[in-house]
């Protein structure tokens, strides 16, 4: 879902910028010094899983894993998430510079939802159900709002991109499931082999 340079118009360019810049604002807020290398690893996971691209017709679909990385992150999957989308449009050319603002906020923006809508479900001891079914929530949502977000800030530069955010949703149908599936095993892994990382309460 890296919408590329030269698509969108200046003002939403510029709000999706002054969003991004008020979540990186609080991400880095909460994030203290022993919390940076879990934020990196998270940046080096969503890298790598929104690089596989799969062409769907004018669109290409990916993993992004930013539902986890907001269940596990919080507010700090804002400059987690920047950081990764950075490195992909200066090494990759994927997305750009001038869209990095809109971008970061189509990724990061579902990712700090899913924190707030299924953290709670892990509690202080998650069961393994609650932990899948938070860890499938997560996944399906960051896949489901990036998604949304993306076509709000197409149409919002004009109606031409109609045809291009019809098929953007239903390309992303399945990944929104798959993504789900994907995060689910992730969370369940981590809660046999590194169950703090599900259960520290500040984000």
């Amino acid at each position: 879902m890296h919408i590329s340079e030269g698509v969108l118009s200046a003002p939403v360019l510029a709000g999706g910028a002054a969003l991004a810049a008020g979540g990186l604002a609080v991400g880095l807020r909460k994030m203290d010094l022993d919390r940076i290398p879990e934020v990196a690893v998270l940046s080096t996971a969503f890298f790598v899983a929104s690089l596989l691209h799969v062409p769907v017709g004018p669109v290409g679909v990916h993993l992004t894993l930013n539902g986890l990385v907001g269940l596990l992150l919080g507010w700090m999957a804002f400059p987690s998430i920047f950081v990764a989308l950075t490195l992909q449009a200066l090494l990759f050319q994927f997305g750009g510079l001038t869209t990095l603002g809109v971008n970061t906020v189509v990724m990061a923006l579902p990712a700090v939802a899913a924190f707030f809508i299924f953290r709670p479900l892990l509690g202080a001891r998650p069961s393994p159900r609650r932990a899948a079914l938070a860890g499938f929530g997560a996944g399906a949502l960051g896949v489901a709002l990036g998604t949304a977000l993306a076509a709000l800030a197409l149409l919002g530069t004009g109606g031409v991109f109609l045809n291009v955010v019809l098929a953007m949703a239903a390309a992303n149908g399945p990944v929104m499931l798959v993504e789900g599936v994907v995060t689910a095993f992730i969370v369940l892994f981590l809660l046999k082999v590194n169950p703090e990382m599900l259960i520290r309460s500040d984000r």
